[in-house]
């Protein structure tokens, strides 16, 4: 099956480059290979169930809602998408969609359905239901703001015939087709749709995904049945028709330390968030560890940058100079895992290694807080009119690494005279928190295969979450998703990293690298371009 529509004109090739750049990421550990899959000898079979043990939960089962990684893990296999991407070249294939056409100017994209495709209550895929799901995104509420950054602009969603959906916007769109291959637009039933997002979150959603919600406690477990009779699975499954497995149980388990006891025991099969303290006791033996790098917005601090002393851009600066991010990638997290070198982790297309403006350097972050009127008192910790230097990071307990990855960063920006509380929330209010404003600095990273992600995070003219102010950035990001030349578009990404990084409009800290840990009876747990899991071609023997 092709990708590509039967007309191929000179634009179409050059935007089918643009949109599918090499996504180099890596896999490695005892047993895995460079697909980042699991143990992958013998001959696959069908049956059994796949425990696996996760750190959280983000209180949600809607796909086009969630944007927690251990979360996704578990509602990405309820729902097909149109497309897919391939993780190792970053090229969109056919999945739901089985070809597509693309206007000269990126403003319209017409997806040609593939027939037969039916969700799990019997209703079938439509061109009008790919329309209902388009329709309704803008509309979701604070945790569909990936899905509705995806679908910006859009001018509307039209049914030409049963099978056959034009998707118009009001200007130049060129992220869009990759957006179509994640799980935030994963397409949902036209009963599903017409839930509240409420209902949504709480409830499940009626997909065509290889697996269905069988049943979710918030908090404790999401469980998952196979489809039967599901045939129309993504280009890049080895296996056609129904998954192997019958059933998989994700158990909610915050300790890192239980979660990696569990895997030793044979209570679990799989385990996400392997820590660095659990490395050394599941090397070996019956245990395989799987890693892959996260393309998209690395771990950092995001600026809230409205607050008095935020605006400051002197005192963001020496903030970014101020953390030494080697010390942290290396203490706190998993083997491999690198310090951030640009706002955008280096596995994403169009990346640039801006390493030199996020060097160590607490010399410069003291003259910068020195020229910003900051001055040490008895205790180091600076005022200025009366007023300590006191900044709150908001976290939710969504990683392992995260507490201890800020208590280290606490201390760095101490040692240049910053004062910094710790401030816990539920992972269920991340982006009610975004949403609501309430915030100095918040620790994340956004996950996403493609670089308009610092469009949907950083433009003032989006959900602008960060409060940044109007700039030339809004039109470097835009000009970015509008154009369909390759080396143009490359510029604008990477003048979008220069700014975001020297105004210090964010705080790049680490990378992001998925680790999980399975036992050697789990076979061919592969990760896909967002390095979430993707269980359909998974088995057990």
């Amino acid at each position: 099956m092709t990708a590509f529509p039967d007309t191929r004109t000179s634009r179409w090739a050059a935007l089918t480059a643009l949109l599918t750049t090499g996504v180099l990421l890596t896999a490695c550990g005892s047993g895995s290979d460079g697909g980042g899959s699991g143990n992958d000898s013998g001959t696959p079979k069908s049956g059994g169930t796949l425990t696996f043990a996760v750190g959280s939960d983000a209180g949600c089962v809607d796909p086009q809602q969630v944007g927690s990684n251990e979360s996704i893990y578990s509602v990405r296999q309820t729902v097909d998408s149109l497309t897919d991407q391939d993780p190792e070249t970053g090229k969109i294939v056919p999945w739901l969609a089985k070809s597509w056409d693309i206007n000269s100017d990126a403003t319209q994209f017409t997806f040609h359905l593939r027939p037969g495709v039916t969700f799990s209550d019997g209703s079938e895929l439509t061109a009008q239901v790919v329309k209902d799901n388009f329709d309704a995104v803008p509309k979701l509420g604070a945790l569909g703001v990936l899905a509705q950054g995806y679908l910006s602009s859009v001018k509307s969603t039209t049914a030409v015939d049963p099978l056959t959906v034009k998707v118009t916007f009001k200007e130049p769109n060129a992220q869009f087709l990759q957006a179509t291959s994640t799980h935030s637009l994963g397409i949902e039933s036209s009963a599903s749709v017409r839930k509240t997002p409420q209902q949504k979150c709480s409830d499940g959603v009626i997909g065509s995904g290889p697996f269905v919600l069988k049943q979710y406690v918030q908090n404790q477990s999401i469980t998952l049945a196979k489809r039967t009779g599901y045939d129309w699975g993504s280009s890049l499954w080895s296996k056609k028709g129904e998954a192997y497995l019958d059933k998989v149980v994700f158990k909610v388990v915050p300790e890192a330390g239980v979660r990696a006891g569990s895997l030793q025991s044979g209570q679990v099969d799989a385990i996400s968030s392997v820590g660095k303290a659990n490395e050394a006791a599941l090397k070996g033996g019956q245990v395989t560890l799987l890693h892959r790098a996260n393309p998209g917005v690395v771990f950092g601090l995001g600026v809230n940058n409205s607050r008095p002393v935020l605006k400051d851009v002197k005192v963001r600066q020496a903030i970014l100079a101020a953390l030494d991010r080697k010390e942290v990638a290396d203490t706190v997290f998993p083997t491999g895992t690198k310090p951030a070198t640009s706002v955008l982790a280096h596995t994403t297309p169009d990346y640039t290694d801006l390493s030199a403006d996020l060097a160590f350097d607490a010399a410069k972050a003291t003259s910068l807080l020195d020229e910003a009127g900051w001055k040490a008192g008895s205790d180091g910790i600076r005022a200025k009119g009366g007023k300590k230097l006191s900044l709150v990071i908001s976290w939710f307990p969504n990683a392992a690494t995260n507490q201890p990855a800020l208590e280290l960063v606490q201390q760095q920006l101490k040692a240049v005279g910053i004062d910094v509380t710790l401030k816990q929330g539920q992972v269920s209010q991340f982006a009610t928190t975004l949403q609501g404003g309430d915030f100095d600095l918040v620790w994340g990273n956004v996950t996403r295969a493609d670089p308009d992600i610092l469009r949907s995070s950083f433009s003032s003219k989006l959900a602008n979450f960060y409060r940044l102010p109007a700039s030339s950035l809004d039109t470097v990001l835009a000009g970015q998703a509008a154009t369909t030349d390759t080396a143009q578009r490359k510029q604008l990404v990477a003048e979008a990293q220069q700014l975001i990084v020297r105004n210090a409009y964010d705080v790049p800290v680490v990378e992001l690298q998925t680790q999980l840990a399975v036992t050697n009876k789990v076979h061919d747990l592969a990760f896909d371009s967002g390095s979430r899991v993707q269980l359909h071609d998974t088995w057990i023997g």
